[in-house]
């Protein structure tokens, strides 16, 4: 007579061999069910099976059926064709949340991952090898410690142009504060977002940085001196702290990476390609964000604290500052053009004195001594100096050149131009060496 082969799981043959020791009446009823994790009432039913059915009794009797909560097959193709045809390059978290948000298919991530795996829209990722590095408890108020960073990024996918995101997010609860796109990462753009956040939030403790020029002076020889970011937040009693490795400030770090991804498909699904468009989109992807990936602080209090100047002091602040000595007619050269105080009265007292020139972003000027304005007159300007640029900044200049060139490809010179001059020369010249021709009649 043939054996009867039966298929049991391991957790079955642990459970069978309990089982046993009940029915030998090696082991009471009580202990068996406490090591089984059941009633005793259940352990009954399963002796009573077992005396009957053998062990074929305690194998599970939903083996080998559908279940009942299982996801019929039209939902499983109407999903993939989504994820085909909108989320493609989603990832299964980003993809589930959008089928569950968008489209209203709600299971869980791991059953979209596991359709994308045996559809090929997604590949198994190998465990990475972690690196180890020390770990920095949370601040634990909001507003302590706000970390700052600039993310250069394709953001647009080719459809805008290339830019910078500027990310502040708080070490406490890892909210985003503050998010901005501009053309590169400068002192301007960093003071512009500056603005917004103080605004809307307050005045920070401080301000977690990298050691780019920005935040510090690097060079040896100058060291203590402070960039015009460093003397804006001495200012506005806003300590700034560098980081001497991009691990020291992970969070900001960590978060570039998921906007880098998140951000960029929203940015699609909108429609919107150009940085305008996309910074009126920004307190609306933030709120959604935050709601996500924000955690509650372990202290509830705020360490924001009140902005104590006016919007025109600190349209003063936070723009570009230069230090500049009067001559004896009151006058002063700045970016190659000549400025004369017109200041009536005893004026001579400010011979030799020594006044801010604080110039905006949008180019204007204003002139302080001892916090005062001055007023002024422009004597004579010249060819603004050329900035210098960094590796940050390289990419914008390059991209203005060529559309000033662009605009410039089918322009002809100047009739004055030296080009010309030179060549109208040669031809006289050559004229005057060539000798009249001559010969008999």
């Amino acid at each position: 007579m043939a054996t009867k082969r039966i298929i049991m799981s391991q957790r079955e043959v642990d459970r069978l061999g309990v089982i046993q020791a009940v029915a030998e009446r090696r082991l009471r009823q009580c202990d068996g069910a406490r090591q089984l994790g059941l009633s005793v009432r259940q352990v009954k039913r399963l002796c009573r099976r077992h005396r009957e059915q053998g062990a074929a009794g305690l194998v599970s009797r939903h083996r080998g059926r559908r279940p009942n909560n299982a996801i019929a097959d039209s939902v499983r193709v109407e999903v993939l064709a989504l994820l085909r045809e909108r989320y493609v390059d989603f990832g299964p978290t980003l993809a589930h949340e959008k089928l569950t948000e968008v489209h209203g298919h709600a299971f869980s991530v791991e059953r979209v991952r596991q359709w994308m795996i045996a559809d090929g829209l997604w590949q198994a990722k190998s465990r990475r090898k972690a690196h180890i590095h020390q770990s920095r408890p949370r601040r634990p108020c909001r507003g302590e410690l706000v970390q700052i960073d600039g993310s250069p990024h394709d953001w647009f996918e080719g459809r805008g142009p290339y830019c910078t995101l500027l990310v502040f997010i708080d070490d406490a609860t890892s909210e985003l504060l503050a998010l901005r796109l501009v053309p590169a990462e400068t002192t301007e753009g960093y003071m512009t977002v500056l603005r917004e956040y103080l605004d809307r939030h307050g005045r920070p403790v401080a301000l977690y940085s990298d050691r780019h020029s920005i935040f510090r002076v690097n060079h040896p020889d100058h060291d203590g001196e402070l960039t015009q970011f460093s003397r804006a937040l001495k200012t506005l009693d806003i300590e700034p702290i560098h980081a001497n490795t991009p691990q020291a400030k992970g969070r900001v770090e960590r978060a570039n990476q998921t906007l880098q991804d998140r951000l960029v498909k929203e940015l699609r699904l909108h429609g919107i390609n150009d940085m305008d468009a996309a910074n009126t989109f920004l307190p609306t992807f933030m709120a959604a964000y935050n709601t996500r990936f924000a955690k509650p602080a372990r202290n509830a209090a705020d360490a924001h604290r009140s902005v104590l100047h006016d919007a025109r002091e600190l349209a003063l602040i936070l723009c570009l500052q230069h230090t500049r000595k009067l001559s004896k007619n009151l006058s002063f050269r700045f970016n190659n053009g000549e400025y004369q105080i017109t200041k009536s009265g005893h004026s001579y007292r400010l011979r030799g004195a020594a006044v801010t020139v604080c110039e905006g972003f949008d180019q204007r000027v204003s002139v302080l001594h001892n916090g005062q304005p001055l007023p002024w007159r422009l004597l004579a300007q010249g060819e603004r100096p050329i900035a210098l640029d960094d590796e940050k900044s390289l990419n914008q200049t390059i991209a203005h050149a060529k559309q000033r060139q662009d605009l410039h490809r089918t322009r002809k010179p100047a009739p004055d131009h030296p080009w010309k001059a030179m060549a109208r020369a040669n031809a006289e010249r050559a004229a005057a060496i060539t000798p009249s021709p001559s010969g008999p009649c």
